[in-house]
């Protein structure tokens, strides 16, 4: 038995994926696919478009929390930092291995206010709350300052315009070895590009349908 495994959290995480599934947006409803697509790729809209898309739980998978959690696990990971909480469902993933790896830090950040709120409640009804420091604002801020010397895993999972962004905030502290997952990646070029090229300093490869995996060796 493991905290995924178990009360608190699996029940929780249960309770908030079938949350996540009854969620509906009426401001997301309201944009033809060219402005969603347009709004999407923007490096100077995205407050406004994710602000627009509050309602919306936009969790990862369960298949991509088991998926973080086994990453973090087998390469025990200490220190987390996680670009996009939202309402913490990813989060949980990856603040219960290090749960199980024996503890460490999650830093995580979220510009809407009201899913900081919730995210957090979440967390403390799984009982990580110990483990996790949630910074509310824009990540380009709130990333910019004040993190760990050696990070073991980076999850990019915010505005997917601002991927090459924060892995340049966080990048001089990735350790070798680091893992740096991100969710839809082939919504920014760009960071596909950066990563993939052999003069990097990265490993990548595409994982599963939506996922870019890469990892530091230099």
């Amino acid at each position: 038995m493991n905290t995924m495994t178990s009360a608190p959290l699996a029940p929780l995480l249960d309770q908030l994926f079938a949350e996540a599934d009854r969620a509906t947006s009426p401001a997301m409803a309201g944009l033809s696919h060219d402005e969603r697509e347009r709004l999407i790729h923007s490096k100077t809209e995205y407050l406004d478009f994710y602000g627009r898309l509050k309602d919306l739980w936009l969790p990862v998978s369960r298949q991509t929390g088991e998926l973080l959690y086994m990453l973090a696990r087998s390469t025990n990971a200490k220190t987390v930092v996680e670009f996009g909480t939202s309402f913490g469902i990813s989060t949980l993933y990856l603040a219960a291995a290090l749960r199980d790896n024996g503890g460490g830090r999650l830093i995580s950040s979220e510009f809407e206010v009201s899913k900081v709120a919730r995210a957090r409640q979440n967390i403390a009804e799984g009982g990580l709350a110990d483990l996790v420091e949630i910074r509310a604002g824009d990540a380009l801020e709130t990333l910019s300052a004040d993190l760990p010397d050696c990070i073991d895993l980076l999850l990019l999972d915010g505005a997917k315009s601002l991927y090459p962004e924060v892995l340049a905030l966080v990048e001089g502290r990735l350790r070798p070895g680091a893992l740096v997952i991100a969710d839809d990646a082939d919504y920014c070029p760009q960071y596909l590009d950066h990563v993939r090229s052999p003069t990097s300093g990265y490993m990548s490869t595409p994982f599963a349908d939506d996922i870019e995996l890469s990892m530091r060796v230099a």
